[in-house]
């Protein structure tokens, strides 16, 4: 199974200022929703809170400090599933991770919520494709491959 961590991000890192915040920066929502729908999306509490909209056509799955994500994941009977969100999750789901999709923003948050918070060990990644998101603003969505 594909376990991707996608993410729009700021040009220094960043997925949001504060854990509360309801994302409206970003400009690659119609590309997350094409990439999601009919899969799995997993994300911590805190994300399911700032959802400005309701994912419908994707099974959401919450998941709290305790979880363990080789239970979450042996649970799942699909090609692929997405990591939505926020950093705690990110890092708790890094060492599984089979591909990454990073939207970079044209934004300096300074500080806030970093992508990986917590990541006690690095990923290596082989650059697969680039999308384009907003090509007039530069915005556009990198694909990799995490190499185990």
């Amino acid at each position: 199974m594909d376990i991707i961590l996608i993410a729009a991000i700021t040009i220094d890192g960043y997925i949001a200022h504060r854990s509360d915040e309801v994302i409206s920066w970003s400009k690659d929502l119609k590309l997350f929703k094409k990439q999601t729908m009919g899969y799995p999306v997993i994300m911590g509490s805190n994300t399911e809170k700032t959802l400005a909209v309701n994912l419908e056509g994707r099974e959401k799955i919450i998941v709290h400090r305790n979880d363990k994500p080789e239970e979450i994941l042996g649970k799942l009977n699909t090609e692929k599933c997405f990591i939505i969100g926020g950093g705690m999750t990110y890092t708790k789901f890094g060492p599984y991770l089979t591909h990454m999709y990073i939207t970079p923003h044209p934004i300096v948050f300074g500080k806030g919520i970093q992508l990986f918070p917590n990541l006690k060990e690095g990923l290596s990644l082989k650059f697969i494709r680039k999308i384009i998101v907003n090509k007039t603003e530069g915005i556009f969505q990198f694909q990799y491959k995490v190499i185990s």
